[in-house]
């Protein structure tokens, strides 16, 4: 009996596999801390901020981590990112 590949399912959602740490480093190198507060007008972004300070506030914070989510969507298919 032969044995048949099962196809794998690719997800087609930009942030699979992504940390929350990750998508915010990477919008913080490409396009900085002024510009992400300027995008996203988050406090966490604007008055001094720092990795560790963004994502405690975004892990508590459900509607700006979505946000953020949905700005580093746009900024993929924008190509706003490095």
């Amino acid at each position: 009996m032969e044995e048949k590949e099962v196809p794998k399912q690719v997800s087609k959602d930009p942030l699979h596999g992504l940390s929350l740490e990750k998508i915010l480093n990477h919008l913080v190198d490409s396009l900085g801390w002024e510009e992400l507060g300027y995008q996203i007008r988050i406090n966490c972004f604007i008055s001094n901020p720092t990795i560790n300070s963004s994502l405690k506030f975004l892990r508590k914070t459900p509607w700006a981590r979505t946000k953020v989510e949905d700005f580093y969507k746009y900024a993929l298919r924008k190509g706003l990112l490095k």
